[in-house]
């Protein structure tokens, strides 16, 4: 079951993919005045006279121990998601997670959803601080050296984490597209290779709706080599992933649709 859509995300300029890396070293600077209508997403432009914003992160307990970030999205519907991290301790998923918002004011709204349910599961969310967040990644990194390879569940991955030494096979996933994007979309992103839409599969959710991933069969493996130079390049106000994949994993991401 593949998603098309025409793509108009909309002229308020809201990064929704922005970077850990780039979240890490800029610090609260990361984020800025939205020119968007919308009093959920605009910062306050008179709250932090005098003094810096806060830095728009939560904290999750209680989560399904098969939570993704896509799980964390759905719960957080309607609010910008710079980036989520999964805690885990001996290479074991915690059931908690960090999740940074584009706007200090979006940390208020995405209190709300406390006590509220994922799956069968009801999720605690707490109000947390930039060094808790960067404790956790500190974590992660320590935890992804000595924990066990093989994760219980998917985690966010660092951007360049293995991509150089990636065999390619033609097929490239790309994560964080815009909800609303389509395949003239992803053709015109890709506009230096010849591309067909045939080519091009969105792959949904258990409801049916898009995962803001994609997989594109490319003509050689050599071209899906060279499209990587596109990787964190924007989609409309989205910087977009791109991993090296396989036909296995876009056979089994196209089942998991149907």
């Amino acid at each position: 079951m593949f998603y098309r859509g025409n793509y108009a995300d909309g002229g308020d300029g809201r990064e929704m993919g922005a970077k850990r890396q780039r979240v890490v070293e800029q610090g609260s600077s990361f984020y800025g005045t939205s020119p968007g209508p919308s009093f959920m997403y605009n910062p306050t432009p008179f709250g932090y006279v005098g003094q810096p914003p806060p830095f728009p992160v939560v904290k999750l307990r209680g989560l399904p121990f098969d939570c993704t970030e896509v799980h964390v999205a759905e719960f957080f519907h309607g609010l910008d998601i710079v980036d989520v991290l999964f805690v885990h301790k001996n290479g074991k998923f915690t059931g908690e997670a960090f999740c940074v918002f584009g706007y200090p004011l979006q940390v208020d709204f995405a209190l709300q959803r406390n006590r509220q349910n994922m799956g069968r599961r009801y999720v605690e969310v707490f109000r947390s601080k930039r060094q808790e967040y960067y404790k956790a990644i500190a974590g992660e990194v320590l935890d992804s050296r000595g924990g066990s390879p093989r994760r219980s569940v998917p985690i966010s991955k660092s951007y360049d984490e293995g991509k150089d030494t990636a065999e390619h096979t033609g097929i490239l996933r790309l994560r964080g597209l815009p909800f609303s994007a389509g395949k003239d979309d992803i053709i015109e992103f890709f506009k230096d290779f010849m591309l067909i839409e045939d080519s091009i599969h969105f792959t949904l959710n258990s409801e049916g709706r898009p995962t803001g991933e994609a997989f594109v069969e490319f003509p050689t493996a050599e071209d899906s080599k060279g499209a990587m130079a596109k990787d964190r390049m924007t989609l409309g106000s989205r910087y977009i992933e791109l991993f090296p994949s396989s036909h296995e994993e876009l056979d089994e991401a196209l089942l998991r649709g149907r």
